[in-house]
């Protein structure tokens, strides 16, 4: 596996057969917010691009929300932008212990938490992943309201990983435009 694709922080998802377009808007807005050396590229999955930024993934976020706000124009083609905290090889006990001591300890025992998952192009089960991050974390499970999500994207051989406050944290361009019209 090519090492440099577990170098990513930012997970954008775009219309299928348009993962070209999505790549160089992408790079446009986060080199229009600052980051010269930000770089995109076409994930092994149809729809769905990696990126790399120099800001930190939950403030690259922020700052392309209102990028978005200021000039809505600009984005066509992307749909969704998620922050990736950690990255990892595709693997149950790689992603268990990077939950074990990344993610368990910023999640209280008086918290809730769920675990939300999207997986292309792997053959472990939903079941076998969500277990392998659960079983290390010591709180309650609230799936309708939890005060923390671990969001885990699996694609292919890399999963990124996050702990989010919200779902508010993905970006979902669609919903930004709605909110502005």
């Amino acid at each position: 596996m090519d090492s440099s694709f577990l170098e990513f922080n930012l997970i954008a998802t775009c219309p299928r057969n348009r993962e070209f377009e999505a790549v160089n808007e992408l790079e446009q807005i986060l080199f229009d917010l600052g980051d010269e050396k930000a770089k995109a590229w076409e994930s092994e999955v149809k729809g769905l691009i990696l990126a790399y930024t120099n800001f930190e993934p939950f403030e690259a976020i922020e700052k392309i929300r209102k990028y978005i706000k200021e000039g809505p124009w600009r984005v066509r083609v992307l749909k969704r932008i998620i922050p990736i905290e950690f990255v990892v090889k595709t693997d149950l006990e790689i992603i268990s212990k990077l939950c074990r001591e990344k993610i368990s300890s910023r999640i209280s025992p008086s918290e809730t938490f769920r675990i939300t998952l999207e997986k292309r192009h792997t053959d472990l089960s939903s079941r076998e992943i969500i277990d392998a991050a659960a079983k290390q974390i010591n709180a309650k499970v609230d799936l309708e309201n939890p005060q923390k999500i671990i969001l885990i994207e699996v694609v292919g051989n890399a999963t990124g990983i996050s702990l989010l406050k919200s779902e508010d944290q993905i970006l979902n361009v669609t919903k930004e435009l709605l909110r502005e019209g």
